[in-house]
């Protein structure tokens, strides 16, 4: 009630973003990262991620840490941009994941937070996943069902704040969770999803010990492809 650090960023921590723990994640799938075109550190960006996938395993990896990864040597990749990832306002009210995102530079997605990030100084920048809950309940292997065509939000905070947009795709992040199909349930998420703003699809992975059902993603690579 009291912490402004979900708008502010100030808990971000480079040392738990360097754990080598994101290494190990990075190479369970595997996960990599390829950049398509130079960006002014002089400027401010947003990042729009798509799609949400279930969890957004690459969107995490690829943005919130810097360990592992050829995008985070920031020398030869992102020199200057002071990268943070907006997530829903209710995150920050669930007990150590709020930590946990604080420490990945992960802040909450209210006008807020456009604000005072963008007004930092050349170089500070967003990611937000444009489609957000509704396009996590469109997740399904093999394809990429976008949310896009109410979700202009993000354009008009780039406006505000003379900010560049940056698309950036993860190639695989659909495939790594399996979906149960049922309308009656879709029905009940699609609700959930309007009154709460967020519901949880009904998804398998692998287990530790079986590649069928279980809560652990699939082994399936993630191309993150981002400019």
């Amino acid at each position: 009630f009291f912490d402004a650090s979900p708008q502010t960023g100030r808990r971000k921590s480079e040392w738990f973003r360097n754990l080598g723990f994101w290494k190990y994640f990075k190479d369970f799938f595997p996960i990599s990262v390829k950049k398509t075109s130079e960006l002014d550190p002089t400027k401010n960006y947003i990042f729009g991620y798509h799609p949400h996938g279930i969890i957004g395993c690459g969107l995490y990896f690829a943005l919130a840490t810097s360990s592992g990864c050829s995008l985070d040597e920031r020398a030869l990749s992102l020199p200057g941009l002071d990268l943070y990832l907006l997530t829903l306002p209710i995150q920050f009210r669930l007990p150590f994941i709020r930590e946990v995102w604080l420490l990945m530079g992960i802040c909450d997605s209210s006008k807020e937070t456009f604000k005072r990030i963008l007004s930092k100084g050349p170089g500070s920048s967003l990611a937000v996943v444009v489609g957000g809950a509704a396009e996590a309940l469109k997740s399904s292997p093999g394809k990429i069902d976008l949310t896009l065509n109410a979700r202009k939000g993000f354009v008009r905070q780039a406006l505000l704040h003379s900010a560049s947009l940056v698309p950036v795709i993860a190639f695989g992040e659909t495939d790594v969770y399996g979906v149960l199909q049922n309308q009656f349930f879709k029905k009940v998420q699609v609700r959930l999803q309007k009154w709460f703003g967020f519901a949880m699809p009904l998804f398998h992975g692998r287990g530790i010990f079986n590649y069928n059902f279980g809560l652990i993603p699939h082994r399936r690579p993630i191309t993150v492809v981002l400019g």
